[in-house]
């Protein structure tokens, strides 16, 4: 009877422990993920508008300016200080900066001006991920 008191006891105590885990795991700042988020949908409908061969200038300079809105949020929002990783956000923000000045009106140059906001991109993310 003994045992099993306190099977049932350590099971509940586990129980609340896991509860309270993932309350704390929920609160953490939800700011880093959501500028990814954000950047990876842009991206993608980007992506999307190259693999289907329609790329209208106003939706591109839509999504390429959300790209270079976003891609400011990184450094303050992440919090990091990190010279190297300022820099690769820098860059990341240049290169956004550039396709939006160049304003790509056809997919061939759509591909031309993502192909380094992508890099950078990779780049990043092999890094600190």
């Amino acid at each position: 009877m003994r045992v099993a008191l306190m099977i049932l006891l350590g099971g509940v105590i586990g129980i609340l422990g896991t509860v309270q885990v993932m309350n704390t795991l929920k609160d953490r700042n939800p700011m880093p993920a959501a500028v990814m988020h954000t950047m990876d949908y842009h991206m993608g409908q980007l992506g999307k508008a190259l693999k289907a061969k329609q790329c209208d200038a106003a939706v591109v300079k839509h999504h390429l300016e959300r790209v270079q809105s976003t891609a400011a949020d990184i450094v303050p929002v992440f919090g990091v200080s990190e010279k190297e990783f300022v820099d690769d956000a820098g860059q990341l923000q240049t290169h956004a900066q550039e396709a939006v000045q160049a304003a790509p009106a056809d997919c061939a140059a759509l591909a031309v001006v993502m192909k380094p906001i992508g890099q950078a991109c990779k780049s990043c993310h092999q890094k600190y991920r």
